[in-house]
């Protein structure tokens, strides 16, 4: 399916739920969920699009061998929430009205699942987060029915700084002491959760922030924050933004003569290469990024055997779909949140309830769930944290990689047992954002 197959699709969705009546008729036995991610506006080149593809690919695969344990079909209402935080509300209400939906699921954006969680929970029904990576979607909230598999971006964010200081003495000749930072975000709910953990960890290693900066992620001119920071010259720059921003900031910086020795991107607009790379051309290699893993660049030795072929079998229908194997990670991220949620949390309520679909038995059999590292296709494992922590719903045993983008090829370059190449540090020469 294209995309603008799929957004008249989703046109018709939506006039069926608007109209008070189901989008299409209860299968026997099947569970019905509403599927969100922003299928048009700016979040869906940043990564909302390839979310929704893993996401479809995991329940297609599903539903091809009979549905979950083989006899439950999954029936998915997909909405194109259109990069809008009161689409996002409205859609999700109306399904959650419908007596036949079972749970919400999906999400790209932090600074629509804040919000959606605080609706859903007085509801008493499940919402699973596959993408949108902020703390403040579960911390010190107490949710019982939200379940966040992403990332904790706090933490994604410290590890970017953990990453140099690991590398900056080797690479840089500098002190992680000695290191200038230049941090700018998108002041949303994601752009401010990733520079606290820049901010947080910046402190541990005694690194100067020289420039700390928010702005709009509809922003239309960095011009006056370039010329600060080409001032100010920090050695590594960490930006986090969703897409457009991004390569505004980046032509920017790039024709005003902004140098740096390392530039960091933080998810998002970075992590969706293939946009980047098509916007920006070759001025983006050896730009790093940190996000989630995508599974085709995981050592298959870091998987569990069977994990070893559900990835395999994930690329190949990605390639036999989009027509190339190399997947943005926001795909497998859509991929291994519907493939946890239906194939391991649902399957087990199911099995405890006689196959009958139970929003407490779902609730416990997420919270029962217990999947090592290199238990999923990004080689992170699963285990969410119980009502009465402080991060409830959050799953802690997701973590980050750092990837460097070099002539069409991404590389982990950190942490260092996962890395599939020696970082390239500083910017070289042939970078026009290194220093001359």
């Amino acid at each position: 399916m294209n995309r603008r197959e799929f957004l008249a699709g989703a046109a018709l969705t939506i006039a069926a739920i608007s109209s008070g009546r189901p989008a299409f008729a209860q299968q026997g036995g099947a569970i019905r969920v509403g599927v969100l991610y922003d299928l048009s506006g700016p979040f869906a080149g940043a990564g909302a699009m390839e979310n929704y593809r893993g996401t479809k690919i995991a329940i297609d695969m599903i539903n091809e061998a009979g549905g979950i344990l083989g006899k439950y079909k999954i029936d998915p209402i997909y909405v194109d929430t259109q990069s809008k935080a009161d689409v996002v509300l409205n859609e999700a209400e109306r399904l959650l009205a419908m007596d036949d939906v079972s749970l919400i699921m999906g999400l790209f954006s932090s600074a629509h699942a804040v919000p959606l969680a605080a609706k859903v929970e007085p509801l008493e029904k499940i919402l699973f987060i596959t993408n949108a990576i902020s703390p403040a979607i579960v911390k010190d909230r107490h949710l019982k029915y939200t379940f966040k598999n992403s990332v904790n971006g706090a933490l994604q964010g410290a590890e970017s700084i953990k990453m140099l200081a690991g590398l900056s003495q080797q690479k840089l000749g500098i002190a992680p002491k000695d290191l200038k930072l230049a941090i700018i975000h998108e002041d949303g709910s994601y752009g401010t959760t990733m520079a606290d953990g820049n901010r947080s960890e910046a402190a541990v290693h005694g690194m100067q922030i020289v420039i700390d900066e928010a702005y709009s992620a509809n922003t239309s001119d960095f011009s006056a924050l370039v010329t600060k920071m080409r001032r100010e010259k920090p050695d590594a720059i960490l930006h986090t933004g969703y897409g457009a921003d991004v390569t505004l900031f980046l032509r920017q910086a790039r024709e005003r003569g902004l140098r740096t020795k390392v530039l960091v991107g933080q998810g998002a607009g970075y992590g969706n290469y293939p946009v980047l790379r098509e916007a920006m051309g070759d001025s983006i290699n050896y730009v790093l990024n940190i996000d989630s893993a995508a599974a085709q660049l995981l050592p298959p030795e870091k998987l569990q055997p069977e994990v070893r072929d559900l990835a395999k079998e994930f690329l190949r229908r990605y390639a036999e779909t989009i027509g190339h194997d190399n997947p943005p990670l926001t795909a497998s991220l859509g991929f291994n949140g519907a493939w946890v949620l239906f194939h391991e949390i649902i399957a087990r309520a199911l099995e405890a309830k006689g196959g009958v679909y139970d929003t407490e038995a779902v609730r416990q059999a997420a919270l029962a769930l217990d999947i090592p590292t290199g238990g999923t296709i990004q080689g992170t494992g699963v285990k969410f944290e119980h009502p009465e922590s402080d991060m409830a719903g959050q799953n802690v045993r997701a973590a980050p990689v750092v990837t460097q983008y070099v002539d069409g090829k991404i590389n982990i370059v950190w942490p260092l047992e996962l890395a599939a190449a020696d970082v390239v540090m500083p910017l070289p020469a042939d970078s026009p954002y290194a220093e001359k």
